[in-house]
């Protein structure tokens, strides 16, 4: 089959096949694992005490270290909020593909190009659907 007849096939086509569909449950399980790894060790350095370990310094630098600290919490807040969104995400895409609908631009209705899948597997939008938004 050579290139033009694979592009048209994959214009034709209404979803990815089963076994497509479990490549990218694969892809989707490996990232999920290594996000959930990402989040516990951004929870446990939000549930320790002065990581620093500056207990025991000076009480004039004390302002500047409980300041230091309140950034670096509210830092690690927002990177174990970006992750949580993004286990969600991909949570959200296991069920597309249970669902036989993983893969289907939500603005176009055709067919997420697999390149784009792979790289980011949790997305609802081709790249021409994704341009037309900015």
């Amino acid at each position: 089959m050579d290139i033009m007849e694979n592009q048209t096939e994959s214009r034709e086509r209404t979803r990815y096949s089963d076994k497509e569909l479990e490549e990218f449950k694969d892809i989707i399980m490996q990232k999920k694992a290594i996000a959930q790894e990402e989040l516990e060790a951004l929870s446990s350095s939000l549930g320790s005490s002065n990581p620093n370990g500056t207990d025991d310094t000076s009480a004039a630098y004390s302002t500047l270290e409980d300041g230091s600290a309140t950034l670096e919490k509210e830092s690690l807040h927002q990177l174990a909020g970006r992750q949580k969104k993004f286990i969600e995400q991909l949570d959200a895409a296991l069920v597309r593909i249970a669902n036989k609908t993983y893969g289907v631009c939500r603005v176009t209705g055709k067919l997420i190009q697999k390149e784009r899948l792979k790289a980011v597997p949790h997305t609802t939008l081709s790249m021409e659907a994704k341009l037309k938004q900015n």
